[in-house]
C-alpha cells in the first residue's frame, strides 16, 4: 500500500504537559491515555473526540511529578486544552495538569518545554500543625523559584497535605 502524498497526510500539533500528583499516586501511560479519551468523550462527544485524536506520545511519572507529550490534530489545540483542563484524577489519584506549550514537532516540543524533573530528596521528618510528621521534599532549583522553589508533601493520617517551607515554620 502506498503512502499518502505529503499534502494529504494529517498534520499534528504536540502539547507539552506537566503534572503533579501526591507521592503515592500509582498510574501508568495507559491509565493516563484512557482518562484523556474519557474526558474528550465526555466534553465533546464521540465525533468531537474523534476529531481531536488525542494520543499520549511520551509519558514519564514518578514520585509525585510527571510530564507528557500529547499529540493532537492541527487546529484542535484549544479544544485539547479544554479537555485536559477537565482531568482532575487518574485511577482515583488526584492530578494537577499544566500545558507548558504547543509545538509542531515532537523534537521541538521536547527541546522547548520538557524540563528535567525536580530533585526529590529523601523522606524527612517535619513539624506541621504542631506535630512531627513524615514528608517528602521536592527541590525545584533556581529555574522554578518564582513558582515556589521547594514543595513539601506532608503525610497527615492516611492522606497528604501540600505545603511549602513557609508553612512548616
Amino acid at each position: 500500500m502506498k503512502h499518502l502524498p505529503k499534502h494529504l497526510q494529517p498534520r499534528w500539533r504536540y502539547l507539552a504537559v506537566e503534572f503533579e500528583t501526591w507521592p503515592d499516586a500509582d498510574f501508568d501511560r495507559g491509565d493516563f491515555q484512557r482518562q484523556c479519551w474519557f474526558a474528550a468523550q465526555n466534553l465533546l462527544g464521540d465525533v468531537g473526540s474523534a476529531d481531536l485524536d488525542l494520543s499520549v506520545f511520551r509519558f514519564d511519572h514518578d514520585d509525585g511529578w510527571g510530564q507528557s507529550v500529547i499529540r493532537v490534530r492541527r487546529g484542535e489545540t484549544d479544544r485539547a486544552r479544554a479537555v485536559l483542563a477537565c482531568i482532575d484524577e487518574v485511577n482515583g489519584d488526584e492530578i494537577g495538569l499544566r500545558v507548558q506549550g504547543v509545538s509542531g514537532t515532537v523534537r521541538a516540543c521536547e527541546e522547548k518545554y520538557i524540563r528535567r524533573r525536580p530533585i526529590a530528596s529523601d523522606q524527612r521528618n517535619v513539624v506541621f500543625e504542631n506535630a512531627e510528621r513524615s514528608g517528602v521534599v521536592y527541590d525545584r532549583g533556581a529555574s522554578d523559584a518564582p513558582r515556589g522553589g521547594r514543595r513539601v508533601d506532608v503525610r497527615c493520617d492516611d492522606a497528604f497535605a501540600g505545603t511549602t517551607e513557609l508553612d512548616l515554620e
